[in-house]
């Protein structure tokens, strides 16, 4: 399948500019080149209103910024996206993902609440799964506080962060709070570090390369053991039924299907992992955010609607 133009142009014009592989920075140098690259490929987007806060985690204040994409009427509260972004659980901030969620917030007309989970070497897993799901809950409890309904909440993200969204899901179905209405998960990390023959064949020239995925799983996990647990990988959780009703922009989909959850997939051809963040230079970018958005608002529509 060849490379979508769009993504091409993409691709040339960080090999042109002789852009460095983050595997060969440090954390912290990677962390800001990563947001001078979704900075530069991003979309703008207006939104009604933001703010930035700190919630109580396990390991102390977990940043928050909360979306609200119109003026609300007296007492009226918008379902709610809890996002989680990607960056192979070393790289990504609340910056680097703003764009998605001042789209996901108008096009869905929810309240979207995204999570600056701790990130690795500086801690290991399972220390973002355990920030996501204090995340998860307190927005459940504090749902009105935000103008959100806390009867639907949404989860969603993209790559790790889809990964985290998953295994948050699979939390709250054990614990029995709260309840998810919907999971949106895109190009979400779901198994042990691949040995496919794809993981070969693009292993170099497609901004995710092998080394760099290898880099941030060296950084995120304690041992080899923690690729058995289903809080890092979820295909190795014992039960995956029950589980809310998902838009999976590529992977995971045919586990979900077979433990009989309701499940679309949608697969974007010629695309590059990451192209989610690339609406201000690839199309189809943009049309996976709307497509998410149809799809949290069908997820969020009351019963007979």
């Amino acid at each position: 399948m060849p490379l979508d133009p769009q993504v091409q142009a993409v691709l040339e014009a960080a090999k042109k500019a002789n852009v460095a592989e983050l595997w060969q920075l440090t954390p912290h140098d990677a962390r800001a080149e990563y947001l001078r690259r979704t900075t530069r490929l991003k979309v703008d987007v207006d939104i009604h209103r933001f703010e930035d806060r700190e919630i109580d985690g396990p390991g102390g204040p977990i940043p928050i910024r909360i979306y609200t994409p119109r003026e609300l009427e007296e007492g009226e509260k918008l379902p709610v996206l809890v996002w989680y972004h990607g960056g192979g659980y070393v790289i990504g901030d609340l910056d680097t993902h703003d764009s998605v969620c001042r789209a996901l917030a108008n096009e869905a007309d929810c309240i979207v609440v995204a999570v600056d989970y701790r990130l690795a070497p500086e801690h290991k897993f399972p220390s973002a799964v355990d920030d996501c799901e204090a995340a998860l809950k307190w927005v459940a409890k504090h749902a009105k506080e935000i103008n959100a309904d806390g009867t639907r909440i949404a989860v969603g993200g993209d790559s790790a962060g889809g990964n985290l969204a998953t295994v948050v899901s699979i939390l709250a179905r054990d614990a029995g709070f709260p309840n998810i209405v919907f999971q949106l998960l895109i190009y979400p990390v779901t198994a042990p570090e691949p040995e496919t023959k794809s993981h070969h064949a693009f292993a170099e020239g497609y901004l995710l390369t092998r080394k760099t995925i290898t880099w941030f799983f060296t950084h995120y996990l304690r041992s080899s053991k923690d690729t058995k647990d289903f809080r890092y990988a979820p295909l190795e959780a014992d039960d995956l039924s029950s589980l809310p009703p998902a838009l999976i922009i590529v992977e995971y989909a045919e586990a979900m299907i077979h433990a009989g959850n309701r499940v679309r997939l949608s697969n974007y051809e010629g695309m590059v992992h990451g192209f989610y963040l690339m609406g201000g230079m690839v199309d189809a970018s943009r049309r996976a955010v709307s497509e998410s958005a149809a799809m949290l608002r069908e997820a969020f529509a009351p019963a007979g609607e």
